[in-house]
């Protein structure tokens, strides 16, 4: 029977009912058979290679996923979807892409014995709903201590950096999310007041220098810029130093209507020129005295002299430039916007928009800041300041790809331990809650399932066991072997009266079962709630699917018209 849609387009594609399944079911395993080498500490990486011939080489599912052409539009969807986890809690792309893709095979066994696809849909809903629950109950309400942080931090960076690197970085990562948390509520606040501020990983500024190796890759309780002064007898270094922070051109400034000025004679001329200078002149001559006025206040023997640093958003003339070196004031031009908030928070005072009411109160302080030249790259180092709000992490590589990958880790470093101290909760790892939720399902939700509908559910309980199954893979280990002895290791625990909330992981060293709680292997609980939602959502909506269409407006256009 020809399908109803040609009736109405001729030109129409469609694909019906087991074929529109198959071909659902073909592009998400596709997709999960690509991302599968990558999950886990033990994981592959990827090489990929652009039209130019760029290289970039990574383990992050995000990157992956986003950088690949897709052209089946199935995988491209949920390719998507994994992105957007990706956004929303900065983890599990490659476990939500790996779930779909085990979903809808466990579901394409039961299809093909005859079971309506509706009826495992309605089992995977019922099986969501009770996973989310099993997932409140099986959190971990844990004492956010450093070392618990550093582990969760590690335990997040393992999977995309070499064990060394990421051993090094989990301690900076969570030294520079506490440093920029906001304080928590006075005790006695009520309402709005009482609930503590969120954390701004824009503070943390991640500044690349391509120099030395990754393992120098270090945090900076300061801030870096990426450019130096634009002087020559500037100082390179100062010691003890106020910061101003402007928002002011400092240059010449054409106007904002279209004008023209005519003179006679070159007095006339010069006088204008002159005119135009001096007003540029004035704002310069006060930051000059306000410099005079805070660094000519006596200081004892032990302390440096007091220095002077001017960062300013917009331009700084060449006059200009040689009037504040030749006064021994440091100035930096053209600073970022997102830098100069950043640099209230990290040296105090308050950015200028203006020079007339400049006074020493508006003024931030830095220990030290100071030049540091690599090649033809100047960078400026603001740090030793008394509270820093505002960190910066340094990324060092030898090439370009290391510092990329490095880059990407740290993104997700960063909201591992974000989403940690929002959650106030942790879930064991290393398949640990998917070997608990799969037991769970195939025992206490499928009595509860009522009629055919418990074939779905456990199809969902088979289906999230490919966390453990892939860990297992990529780890060298023969996969059957590793799920039953974590099974019959958590079945154990659970007779000798666990309650359902034992922990048992697999160990990737060895391959035998452990209990991550002890050896600290963490994951985060919102990104384990996001993923349930996510797969679930995608593989009931493509188990839905009866037909696909190519029928847009484009296939009613005549043949080779674009």
């Amino acid at each position: 029977m020809s399908s109803a849609i040609e009736l109405i387009n001729p030109k129409a594609e469609s694909v019906r009912r087991g074929q529109a399944l198959q071909v659902n079911t073909t592009g998400a395993m596709g997709l999960a058979n690509v991302v599968k080498g990558n999950l886990g500490p033990r994981g592959t990486l990827k090489m990929l290679v652009d039209g130019a011939g760029q290289i970039k080489m990574t383990k992050d599912g995000k990157v992956l996923l986003s950088e690949m052409q897709i052209q089946n539009p199935t995988a491209a969807m949920i390719a998507r979807t994994a992105v957007a986890q990706d956004d929303q809690v900065g983890d599990g792309t490659t476990s939500v892409v790996l779930l779909v893709g085990e979903l809808l095979k466990q579901a394409d066994r039961y299809i093909s014995e005859g079971v309506h696809p509706t009826v495992i849909a309605e089992g995977f809903d019922l099986a969501k709903k009770d996973a989310l629950e099993f997932l409140e109950t099986y959190k971990r309400p844990t004492d956010l201590d450093r070392e618990t942080l550093v582990s969760v931090a590690y335990t997040s960076l393992s999977t995309k950096l070499h064990q060394k690197l990421a051993k090094k970085l989990a301690p900076d990562i969570v030294d520079s999310v506490l440093t920029i948390r906001p304080p928590p509520p006075p005790a006695d606040a009520v309402g709005e007041d009482a609930i503590r501020a969120p954390i701004d990983l824009h503070m943390v500024e991640i500044m690349k220098m391509q120099h030395r190796s990754d393992l120098d890759t270090k945090l900076i309780k300061g801030l870096v810029l990426d450019h130096g002064a634009r002087h020559p007898d500037m100082p390179k270094r100062v010691e003890n130093a106020f910061i101003l922070i402007l928002n002011v051109s400092l240059e010449y400034e054409k106007t904002e209507v279209n004008s023209s000025f005519y003179y006679s004679s070159t007095e006339q001329r010069e006088k204008l020129v002159e005119s135009e200078r001096k007003f540029t002149d004035a704002k310069v001559k006060k930051i000059i005295e306000l410099k005079n006025l805070v660094c000519d206040q006596s200081t004892d023997s032990k302390t440096p002299p007091k220095s002077f640093v001017v960062i300013n958003q917009k331009g700084i003339d060449p006059m200009s430039l040689d009037s504040l070196a030749k006064a021994g004031i440091i100035a930096l031009r053209r600073a970022k916007r997102r830098n100069m908030e950043r640099l209230q928070l990290l040296c105090g005072g308050v950015a200028q928009n203006s020079v007339d009411n400049l006074e020493e109160s508006v003024l931030g302080w830095a220990g030290l800041v100071y030049e540091h030249v690599l090649g033809e790259e100047k960078y400026t180092f603001v740090e030793n300041v008394k509270e820093p709000k505002s960190v910066t992490l340094l990324v060092k590589g030898p090439n370009a790809h290391t510092i990329g990958q490095i880059n990407d880790a740290l993104r997700d470093g960063l909201r591992s331990i974000k989403n940690t101290l929002e959650d106030n909760c942790l879930v064991p790892g290393a398949g640990a809650f998917e070997i608990a939720l799969s037991h769970h399902l195939s025992t206490k939700t499928k009595k509860v399932a009522k009629g055919r509908t418990k074939l779905g559910v456990q199809a969902f309980a088979d289906g999230v066991l490919v966390i453990p199954k892939t860990l297992a893979t990529n780890g060298g280990f023969d996969v059957q072997d590793a799920i039953v002895a974590l099974q019959e290791e958590y079945e154990a625990s659970e007779e000798g009266g666990g309650g359902g909330n034992t922990a048992v992981g697999l160990n990737l060293q060895s391959g035998s079962p452990m209990d991550p709680t002890l050896e600290g292997v963490w994951d985060q609980y919102r990104v384990k709630r996001q993923m349930l939602h996510s797969c679930s959502v995608i593989a009931v909506n493509l188990l839905s699917t009866d037909e696909i269409l190519r029928a847009g407006r484009s296939s009613l256009k005549p043949d080779g018209q674009q």
